[in-house]
C-alpha cells in the first residue's frame, strides 16, 4: 500500500524501503513521466544517502515505461541539480529534472524535489500525482535503468569561476563545514580555482553523517565550525545536506537568512525582495527604509521561487538560509552561490559585523515547535484565526493580522506567528518585540490560544 503522507507541499519525502520503495518509486517515475510528457528530457542527479542511487533506478524504470528520456548526472548538489535545467547537453535541453535527496531529514529518509519547465512541481500538483497513484498501484513497471550519462558540475563550475574570477586570491580566512552533504562534489574546486584561504570541515559526501545532524540552521551542529573559526579564521560557511541551505558566521554572529537578505541587497538598485512569514519585521522595514520592495510570501522554497516569477523579484530569503537570487542568476536556492556573492561583499569593503550591529535591536525567539497531528494542524489553523476574532482581554493589542502563511499577530512593539508546517505534524510559532519581556507575554498569549483551541478540537 502506498502511504499518501509521502506526497508533501514541497516534495516527495519518505522513509527508503518502508515508503520509498521499488514499486512505489517506479510509479512515481511512471506517473510523473506521463505528466511530464513522452519523449520529454528529464535530468536526474542524486545525495550522499547510500539508497539514493538505488531510487534513481527505480525512478529511471518508471520515466523510461513513460517514454522520457533520462540524464543521468550522478552525485550532486541540489543547486547542480538546478542548473542542469539551464543548459544543454550536446545539443539536449532538459524539461524537468528531479533531485533524488532526503535534505537534512535523518539517513533512513529519502525524497524528490522535481522542477518541470523550469518551475517547482508543488503543491496540489504533487497532490494529484499522488492520488493518480494511489488509484492505480497496480501497474506493473519493468526494470529499464537506460539512461545518458551526463556531466553539469564542470559547466557549474564554470560558471562560477567566471562570474566571481574578481576574487581569486582574496586573503580573507574561511573555514566551510560540509556535514557530510554534497556541497563538496563542486565546492572546493571553485575555492582552489579562485584561490582561496581555507579550511574544510566534513566535505567528505558520507550519507550516514557521521559528524553531525546536516542542518546548519541548529546551533549544537555548528560547535564544531565555530571552534576553527575562533582559531584565526575571518568566517565561516556550514551548510545542509543537499546544499541548498547556508549558514554564514562570524566571530559575533550567526547571521540569518533574513539578515543575509538585507546584506545581499546593499548592492542591488532597488531591489524587489520576497521575505517569509518568518523572517523578521526589521528586515521588511530596513528594506522599504533604503527604497527597496519588500513583500512578504508563504514559507517554502517552491512557494518563494513561484512568487519570484510572478512580482519579478532580485531576491528572496529564508531565515532558515535558503537564499535565492534572480539577479545575476536564475532564481532557486543555492548556497555555494549565495557564498560567493557573501565574499564577494567582503571584497568590497563590506564589514558583516559593523552591518548587523547598526540594524534596530530586536528580540526573536526560534522557532518553536507545537507538536499535533497531520489531520490537526490545519484545523488548528483555522480555530486560532476564529479565537482571534474576540481574543481575550487580557491578550496584547493586535494592530493586525497578516494570513498569508498561517496567521501573524502585529502588535504594536512585535509579532507572534503560528504557521502550520506543510512537512511534519507541527504547529511553527516565532515572536519578536523590541523589548525582551514584550516578546515573552506575547509567546504566552499566542500559546494559551493554541492551547484554547486544541480543547476544542
Amino acid at each position: 500500500m502506498i502511504e499518501k503522507s509521502i506526497f508533501r507541499e514541497y516534495d516527495i519525502r519518505g522513509i527508503f524501503e518502508k515508503e520509498l520503495n521499488e514499486k512505489s518509486v517506479k510509479l512515481i517515475g511512471y506517473n510523473l513521466g506521463k505528466k511530464i510528457g513522452k519523449s520529454k528530457v528529464v535530468s536526474i542527479g542524486y545525495d550522499a544517502r547510500s539508497h539514493s542511487p538505488i531510487l534513481k533506478d527505480y525512478l529511471t524504470s518508471g520515466l523510461n515505461a513513460a517514454g522520457c528520456k533520462v540524464l543521468d548526472m550522478g552525485l550532486v548538489a541540489t543547486p547542480v541539480n538546478y542548473y542542469s535545467n539551464y543548459i544543454e547537453f550536446d545539443g539536449v535541453t532538459t524539461d524537468a529534472s528531479i533531485m533524488i535527496t532526503g535534505s537534512h531529514n535523518p539517513s533512513e529518509y529519502n525524497g524528490f524535489k522535481i522542477t518541470v519547465g523550469k518551475a517547482p512541481f508543488f503543491g496540489d500538483e504533487i497532490y494529484a500525482l499522488g492520488d493518480e497513484i494511489i488509484a492505480n498501484q497496480d501497474v506493473e513497471i519493468p526494470d529499464n535503468t537506460v539512461n545518458q550519462k551526463i556531466d553539469v558540475k564542470a559547466p557549474y563550475i564554470e560558471f562560477m569561476l567566471k562570474e566571481f574570477a574578481h576574487l581569486k586570491g582574496m586573503k580573507t580566512k574561511m573555514v566551510i563545514d560540509g556535514g557530510n552533504g554534497v556541497v563538496d562534489t563542486v565546492i572546493s574546486s571553485i575555492f582552489n580555482h579562485l584561490e582561496f584561504d581555507y579550511e574544510g570541515l566534513y566535505l567528505e559526501p558520507d550519507g550516514t553523517f557521521p559528524n553531525h545532524h546536516p542542518d546548519p540552521s541548529v546551533e549544537k551542529n555548528l560547535v564544531d565550525v565555530k571552534k576553527v573559526l575562533a582559531n584565526g579564521k575571518d568566517i565561516a560557511f556550514a551548510y545542509d545536506g543537499d546544499a541548498d541551505r547556508i549558514a554564514v558566521l562570524t566571530h559575533k554572529h550567526n547571521i540569518k537568512g533574513d539578515q543575509m537578505a538585507l546584506l545581499y541587497a546593499m548592492k542591488m538598485d532597488k531591489p524587489t525582495v520576497i521575505g517569509e512569514v518568518k523572517c523578521s519585521q526589521v528586515m521588511y522595514d530596513e528594506l522599504e527604509r533604503r527604497g527597496a520592495t519588500a513583500i512578504m510570501y508563504k514559507t517554502g522554497h517552491s512557494n518563494l521561487k513561484v512568487k519570484m516569477k510572478e512580482t519579478g523579484a532580485d531576491l528572496a530569503c529564508e531565515v532558515s538560509g535558503h537564499i535565492f537570487f534572480k539577479h545575476r542568476y536564475y532564481g532557486y536556492d543555492d548556497a555555494i552561490y549565495a557564498t560567493l556573492r557573501m565574499l564577494e561583499l567582503i571584497h568590497d569593503g563590506i564589514n558583516l559585523d559593523d552591518e548587523i550591529d547598526a540594524l534596530p535591536q530586536v528580540f526573536s525567539t526560534e522557532e518553536i515547535k507545537v507538536e499535533t497531528t497531520e489531520a490537526e494542524k490545519f484545523l488548528l489553523i483555522d480555530k486560532v484565526k476564529e479565537l482571534l476574532e474576540n481574543p481575550p482581554a487580557d491578550f496584547p493589542k493586535i494592530v493586525n493580522i497578516i494570513d498569508v502563511d498561517g496567521v501573524r499577530i502585529n502588535f504594536e512593539k512585535g509579532w507572534g506567528l503560528v504557521r502550520a508546517s506543510n512537512t511534519t505534524p507541527v504547529l511553527v510559532t516565532r515572536f519578536e518585540s523590541v523589548d525582551e519581556a514584550l516578546a515573552k507575554e506575547y509567546e504566552e498569549s499566542v500559546n494559551s490560544l493554541i492551547a484554547k483551541a486544541q480543547e476544542s478540537l
